[in-house]
């Protein structure tokens, strides 16, 4: 039997020359970063975008660490910075081949106070700042796609299954979920693939919000068959892999990244 041939020194990076704009960095634990730390380690160019000047000193040496070609500010409830992003990528790289989308947000008082008590202009809101923004996205990044590209959003596994506390975006995070899939449907046949991310609980600024979310760790590390919680660089990686050829065929599917938790009873 032969040996199967050594990879040449020379052989670029299964991204090399992909561009890849990665929306939702706030901090060094946001599963966005480990997302462009990912792409980055894989030889794509990444994009960042900060929400306001109240976030950009903690994203912008983040973005010179990885050298990254673009930060742009970005909050998607103004009208215009959606836009404005998306001219910017246009104008720097002339198209781009991934997307991160990994923003998601809920007023404090619907998202800790049930469902049943959720306020419509609440509902509205989370809505529109945590899925409809990616489907916005979505729209922009197309024609920028011209050899097709990639598409993701984070969701929760509170999308498919009721888990305590999580409340209003459970619903919100099933909308974006199925956005995902419809969105495969209709970017398919122009070579986009689109995935729903579906992380463990982590650690970060936006999960902080949740009540009880101590609890909501300490339950997933002790029912998770690989023993342990998943970190943002698991999410990155699962994302970047994604992004190759390898993962060519795939698409429309929500990725579990959380050891194995959802499986559990």
């Amino acid at each position: 039997m032969n040996a199967p041939a050594p990879r040449p020194a020379d052989r670029p990076l299964p991204l090399a020359g992909q561009r890849a704009l990665v929306v939702g960095v706030a901090n060094d634990s946001s599963i966005a970063w480990g997302c462009a730390q990912a792409f980055r380690e894989l030889g794509a160019d990444v994009a960042l975008t900060y929400l306001n000047e109240k976030a950009k000193p903690f994203v912008e040496p983040l973005a010179q660490q990885l050298q990254a070609s673009l930060l742009l500010p970005l909050d998607v409830t103004q009208p215009g910075q959606l836009e404005a992003v998306f001219d910017a990528v246009a104008k720097h790289w002339g198209g781009v081949d991934i997307v991160v989308h990994s923003i998601a947000w809920a007023p404090k008082a619907d998202l800790q106070g049930g469902l049943l008590n959720s306020s419509a202009e609440g509902f509205a809101q989370a809505v529109d700042v945590s899925c409809h923004s990616f489907i916005r996205m979505a729209r922009l990044a197309a024609p920028l796609m011209a050899s097709g590209g990639s598409l993701f959003a984070m969701s929760y596994h509170g999308a498919a299954k009721v888990v305590p506390n999580y409340d209003l975006m459970g619903p919100v995070k099933a909308a974006l979920e199925a956005s995902c899939r419809y969105l495969a449907h209709e970017l398919g046949p122009k070579g986009i693939r689109v995935h729903a991310i579906s992380p463990g609980p982590l650690k970060t600024r936006a999960a902080g919000g949740l009540k009880d979310f101590e609890q909501l760790l300490t339950d997933a590390a002790e029912r998770a068959p690989l023993g342990e919680l998943v970190d943002i660089m698991d999410v990155g990686y699962t994302c970047a892999f994604l992004a190759t050829k390898y993962a060519r065929r795939l698409s429309g599917n929500t990725i579990y990244v959380d050891g194995g938790v959802h499986i559990m009873g």
